[in-house]
């Protein structure tokens, strides 16, 4: 365990633990029983429900397991049941209670939604642009962050294509392209802009996501060389990381500063809106004068 915090949901003390080999965050289950029931003792409520929950033939309980975690009473840590995002959620479904109930309606609305994006594909793109849109992103940034997403499904195609497997294989390829044009490894890559569980895509300035796109371009030399076995698409992507590699070191010669930017996505916006903030003052001030 990485690392663990104590979060509040409407003043009421949450424990998380960050799982660094996992790239997950874990909550503690009594914690939120507690906080959304309200109960004299959130422990006995979990222990009720779990049983509630084995009777009904759930593998909840089963897959949920223990992380040590500091007790609020005398510091000490100690196991306690914890869950991912995914379980919390089946976990809150089984609760009645009145707050739990924004929950479930959340989960419902998401669900309609996805189902309608089966049907109509469109709509992804539509949900997307509003999602990005929603937290304040420029709309040039995000017309190339869509075709951020286009280069990367069409270089998932072509390791489809050259037998890769999902899963770990394209994560250690999606590494080497990394690693190759910026020097980092993906997690590096996050730890550096203090990321979790974030998208590493959607906390790039636009220069940082043009070099990524283009390492991710490695589509074309995998076409052109056609590689058969893991190692060789291991060393296209590494060669295809290598030539944004070499861009990045070009502009960073021109302009004297490096791609690579410790900013986060909350950060960058704020940076944007500072510098349009300065500009009009300035536009003010001359219209002033």
């Amino acid at each position: 365990m990485a690392n663990d915090k104590v979060q509040l949901f409407e003043d009421q003390p949450i424990r998380t633990a960050w799982v660094e080999d996992e790239e997950e965050w874990y909550f503690s289950v009594v914690d939120v029983v507690q906080a959304l029931t309200e109960s004299a003792d959130g422990r006995k409520y979990w222990n009720k429900l779990k049983q509630r929950l084995k009777e009904e033939g759930s593998q909840l309980v089963t897959n949920c397991h223990q992380l040590k975690m500091r007790s609020p009473k005398d510091g000490k840590r100690y196991n306690t049941d914890v869950a991912n995002t995914e379980q919390l959620l089946r976990i809150i479904q089984s609760i009645p209670s009145k707050k739990a109930e924004p929950f479930k309606l959340w989960l419902a609305q998401v669900g309609r939604e996805r189902i309608e994006e089966v049907i109509d594909p469109e709509l992804t793109i539509e949900r997307a642009l509003e999602t990005y849109a929603k937290k304040g992103y420029s709309r040039e940034w995000i017309n190339q962050r869509l075709q951020a997403i286009q280069v990367r499904k069409e270089l998932t195609d072509e390791w489809d294509k050259r037998g890769v497997k999902k899963g770990i294989e394209y994560a250690i390829l999606t590494d080497e392209i990394t690693k190759a044009w910026s020097g980092m490894t993906t997690r590096q890559y996050k730890n550096h802009k203090g990321l979790k569980k974030e998208n590493l895509r959607d906390n790039m300035s636009t220069l940082e996501l043009v070099l990524n796109m283009l390492a991710e371009a490695t589509t074309e030399i995998s076409k052109q060389k056609q590689p058969e076995s893991f190692e060789e698409n291991r060393m296209v992507a590494i060669e295809g990381g290598e030539a944004a590699g070499e861009a990045r070191l070009a502009v960073e010669k021109r302009t004297e500063k490096p791609v690579i930017t410790n900013k986060n996505a909350a950060q960058l916006q704020d940076l944007v809106t500072g510098l349009i903030e300065t500009i009009n003052d300035k536009s003010d001030d001359q219209e002033g004068e």
